[in-house]
């Protein structure tokens, strides 16, 4: 569902937010900032096409990627 507010002007914006609220989180518990990133993608990649109230909550999610660098 679209979201438009002062401080989510849309979904992106809401998505990166959740993205560095995790980040800093794991930065508190002793992650090496150096090896993250956050990154939002909105509505651009859901895993759960349909528009449920199900759908919509299992869209809401935070993605872990892990890479050897």
């Amino acid at each position: 569902m679209p979201i438009n507010t002062e401080a989510f002007p849309s979904n992106w914006e809401l998505s990166t937010a959740r993205a560095v609220a995790v980040v800093r989180y794991l930065a508190s518990q002793g992650v090496p900032q150096k090896h993250m990133a956050a990154a939002g993608f909105g509505e651009f990649y859901p895993v759960d096409p349909g528009s449920s109230t199900d759908a919509l909550q299992r869209n809401r999610r935070i993605e872990i990627k892990l890479t050897d660098r």
